[in-house]
């Protein structure tokens, strides 16, 4: 009975081996495959059997736009007195506003009587304090991109540019 058992264990084993021999082949096929695709992909030689026009596609396709010009569109001037209790205290702005193209410097110009009005009662609600150093111009120009952005929607503002700023 000995001799029947290791002859069983001998044939469980044989098996065994074909089973692992077949998943290492399933497993390895795909990245062996890949990885010859990969190769010829990358020394030229697939791109080429693909078709004569496959390089020259592929450069179009990844070719940058065309840069947009910017379109510069001039703010009236703005004089509106701060939120400075006690005292008087006065901003005088003039700036530009920048958007990518005609078609929204357009909707911009149409939107000009809102954009003051947001802009004017904003720089209102300021506190001298707040405009004080780069940090405060930066908040300012933030702010006020974001109210352009709103009242001249779907144009949207890229920038502002500051002309003057006065706070007296």
């Amino acid at each position: 009975m000995a001799a029947t058992k290791s002859e069983e264990a001998a044939e469980g084993a044989r098996p065994r081996s074909t089973k692992k021999k077949k998943k290492l082949i399933l497993l390895a096929l795909p990245l062996v495959l890949t990885g010859i695709g990969a190769g010829l992909w990358f020394s030229g030689i697939l791109p080429g059997m693909l078709g004569p026009h496959a390089p020259e596609r592929a450069a179009v396709e990844h070719a940058a736009p065309a840069p947009r010009v910017p379109v510069f569109v001039a703010m009236p001037d703005i004089t509106a007195n701060l939120n400075a209790p006690g005292r008087r205290a006065f901003i005088r702005l003039k700036s530009q506003m920048e958007v990518s193209g005609a078609q929204d410097a357009a909707t911009l110009q149409a939107a000009m009587p809102r954009l003051v009005d947001l802009f004017t009662t904003y720089l209102r609600e300021i506190r001298p304090e707040e405009l004080r150093g780069s940090a405060g111009t930066h908040r300012l120009r933030e702010e006020l991109i974001a109210r352009a952005n709103i009242a001249a929607s779907p144009a949207r503002v890229t920038d502002v540019l500051f002309t003057e700023i006065l706070v007296q």
